[in-house]
């Protein structure tokens, strides 16, 4: 009989977000980030000026969570929220200068976890797993939408 563990397309990528995320974890904390902070980064470095509620869309968190993310990357001097032009209720995130001279080695950490974790497939395996998961991400985006 075949192992749940071992068939389930949800328990193995519940699997492999916790390992991917100890590994980043691991990766980025002598750079002194979080895991949560170096993915509002890789969204801040492609857009920067986004809203809170903007980043909580993009990386599909709740807003506590994000609220609480952005005060710590707030604090450590990561970000800084200034109040946006068109809507005063909304604060704008930019970075910190800080957080730009972040982007080279925090990204090389990250590839660097990405790597070890395909370090046994060939390109075409690469691209093979990295296609089967854009899949499933945009069925489960899909799914979700439809209620």
């Amino acid at each position: 009989m075949t192992s749940f563990k071992t068939s389930s397309a949800g328990y193995l990528a519940n699997h492999v977000a916790r390992l991917f995320a100890r590994e980043l974890a691991e990766a980025v904390r002598p750079l002194g980030l979080a895991p949560a902070q170096f993915m509002v980064l890789l969204e801040l470095w492609r857009e920067e000026g986004l809203t809170q509620k903007d980043l909580v869309g993009r990386l599909d968190v709740e807003q506590a969570t994000m609220a609480a993310t952005l005060a710590r990357m707030e604090r450590d001097g990561l970000i800084e929220r200034r109040p946006d032009q068109a809507d005063a209720r909304a604060r704008r995130i930019q970075l910190t200068s800080r957080a730009r001279a972040l982007q080279e080695p925090a990204l090389a950490a990250a590839k660097g976890v990405n790597a070890r974790a395909l370090a046994g497939f060939s390109d075409d395996e690469r691209e093979a797993v990295l296609s089967g998961l854009r899949r499933i991400v945009g069925a489960l985006t899909r799914s979700a939408e439809l209620g």
